[in-house]
């Protein structure tokens, strides 16, 4: 019996020391702790479900919790649909930037892109919208041949790098609200105490390219910090522009470094550069200023910092049509329609088949305005001073009557800020012209 007795208690000891490790884990300080649950991985995707499914490709990433995907036109008629994930709010990165922004960008689009197939699914049996028309779904994704589909939804809260938005009303509201618990008890991202390496913290405000230009009013006077790649840079101006995927446009603004030649070679053509200064208008054209680079304090958040070099300038080709049309920008609370050339100003272009009608030569420095018609409209194009390999300049009858493809500048000239001023194609170099 005492025999008996002996072994039940070794067992009840054995039983005791396994449920401990079950429900207990070491941390990094050796510590136990609770052990992390994978809420994504205790998720499965019912296809039988009366939820509205669709298997569906990646069209263009946008942000942490925003992805355009390809869907067939019964869907939508344009295509695309423009998918906002479901009970996850990730810190912006493609307006006014937040921290960890970036970090939740990357999570996504790195899931997405690496994903072997991806279906979207609505909270019920039919598409549910936005305010801004976008379709409310649950992302999930399949990340190798035979591997089970996982919620990007949850994943991106289990991760810490989202807040909850709605989450627990929702189909997989219980594991979604216990995957916040877990994030935010583990100090994941941004519910750590951590810096955000990617985060530019300091007095400037971090914006995008687009939010600048889409808003660049509100930001007069201000200083400001965001990203982009240098397409220009002559007579101590240099220009900045970056893409959007979410519009399909580039968005830009000029930098006048004020006779600094500690700039030039940080604002070199092709560098991807972080800048901070100072908003402000120049005979009616929006400009970035106070710039500054101390190549002795590379770690200075103030400094204009060099990102990576040798980027493809975008050029993009434009239609005379385009050029006097409108784009559509969504923000959260409304939907605007801007003027294109509003929108594109200080950015690459190129336009082909311009004809040239008139020719006019500034009797200053020899600059010249050519106007042009393509496709029924007149196209102003403003060059700088051109020279030949020979190093000759370049008079008006180089052009006259001549048909030309050009690259170049989108340019707002009002030299007596009148405010009626007009949009052109700012040239600088012969190179940017093709001649037929």
């Amino acid at each position: 019996m005492k025999t008996n007795i002996k072994v039940l208690s070794i067992i009840l000891l054995l039983c005791l020391i396994v449920g401990s490790f079950a429900s207990c884990n070491r941390d990094d300080d050796g510590e136990d702790g609770p052990i992390h649950v994978d809420y994504v991985e205790q998720t499965k995707l019912d296809m039988n479900s009366s939820t509205k499914k669709l298997e569906v490709t990646m069209k263009s990433h946008i942000d942490g919790d925003t992805t355009h995907f390809y869907v067939p036109t019964s869907v939508d008629v344009t295509g695309v649909m423009k998918a906002r994930y479901l009970a996850i709010n990730t810190p912006e990165s493609t307006g006014k930037i937040e921290e960890w922004g970036k970090a939740a960008s990357a999570f996504t689009k790195e899931k997405l892109t690496n994903a072997v197939s991806i279906i979207v699914e609505s909270e019920d049996s039919s598409w549910n919208f936005d305010g801004n028309g976008r379709f409310l779904v649950w992302v999930w994704y399949k990340p190798a041949e035979g591997a089970d589909y996982r919620n990007l939804n949850l994943e991106i809260l289990q991760n810490g790098l989202a807040v909850g938005s709605k989450a627990g009303g929702t189909i997989y509201g219980e594991a979604a609200v216990a995957a916040i618990a877990q994030a935010s008890s583990e100090k994941l991202y941004i519910f750590s105490d951590d810096i955000d390496p990617q985060f530019p913290y300091g007095e400037a405000t971090s914006v995008t390219l687009k939010e600048l230009r889409v808003n660049i009013e509100d930001y007069n006077g201000a200083k400001v910090a965001f990203e982009g790649v240098i397409t220009y840079n002559s007579d101590w101006t240099a220009y900045i522009e970056e893409y959007d995927p979410e519009t399909d446009m580039y968005y830009g603004i000029q930098l006048f470094y004020g006779y600094d030649s500690n700039l030039i070679k940080p604002l070199a053509q092709g560098n991807r550069v972080r800048v901070v200064g100072v908003v402000g208008s120049f005979h009616g054209t929006y400009q970035v200023s106070s710039l500054s680079y101390n190549r002795m304090k590379p770690n200075d958040p103030a400094n204009t910092a060099v990102i990576s070099k040798e980027n493809e300038i975008a050029f993009r080709e434009t239609t005379a049509e385009e050029f006097y049309g409108s784009v559509k920008i969504e923000t959260e609370e409304e939907t605007l329609d801007l003027a294109f050339t509003k929108l594109a100003v200080s950015t690459s272009i190129s336009m082909k088949s311009l004809k040239v009608v008139d020719t006019y030569t500034t009797q200053s420095n020899g600059e010249m305005t050519l106007t042009c018609q393509v496709d029924g409209k007149t196209i102003s194009v403003r060059t700088a001073l051109l020279k030949d390999a020979n190093g000759n300049v370049i008079t008006e009858s180089y052009f006259t009557g001549a048909t030309i493809d050009v690259q170049g500048i989108v340019d707002y000239f009002d030299l007596n800020d009148t405010g009626n001023g007009t949009y052109q194609i700012k040239v600088y170099s012969l190179d940017d012209v093709v001649k037929h």
